[in-house]
């Protein structure tokens, strides 16, 4: 791929990402039995890895989606949540599983979380394909993980820089040149 020069390092190989989502939906199958969860799909990013987990699931889910920015300076998250794309659901009573790509400092899940809370939810339990704990600033901690990374900037399977690199079909290190 023309894009695979901008990374300097694979992560995780398609096959590692597909046994990541095969051992978190088993793991969701069994702790959700006799339940019909409600996955809730934090786009864009998560879009990939939501859509193979779910099919890993043996079971009966349902599925929404939201759409979330954490506007501040730069491109640190101020934790300021505005919703772009709301949930269709009503999650009162609901068991919800909020699925993200990445958890990093944990200021724009740790506020929806809050945010959702105030619905009066059965439970809220949180899936990440990957958790980066070097950069978490607010106490959230995921309840289901793909793989722990080292404070890398990462791209591909859904990861972006700048909406570019969401398509590669493993998850890498972005060459720094790229954006620095």
């Amino acid at each position: 791929m023309k894009m695979d020069k901008d990374i300097c390092k694979v992560l995780f190989t398609a096959e590692e990402l597909q046994a990541a989502c095969k051992r978190l939906g088993e793991t969701l199958t069994k702790d959700y039995e006799g339940k019909e969860p409600l996955m809730v799909c934090i786009l864009n990013g998560a879009s990939v890895f939501f859509t193979d987990l779910i099919r890993e699931m043996d079971m009966h889910v349902n599925i929404d989606f939201m759409a979330v920015s954490s506007y501040g300076s730069g491109t640190t998250s101020s934790g300021n949540v505005k919703i772009i794309k709301d949930l269709n659901s009503d999650i009162h009573n609901r068991d919800i599983v909020i699925v993200e790509d990445i958890l990093d400092t944990g200021r724009t899940l740790h506020r929806l979380v809050e945010m959702l809370k105030e619905r009066d939810p059965a439970s809220i339990k949180i899936a990440v394909l990957l958790d980066k704990p070097a950069r978490r600033v607010d106490d959230i901690k995921p309840d289901y993980v793909g793989y722990t990374i080292p404070d890398e900037f990462v791209v591909g399977y859904g990861l972006d820089y700048d909406e570019r690199y969401r398509n590669l079909p493993y998850v890498g290190v972005l060459d720094p040149s790229v954006y620095a």
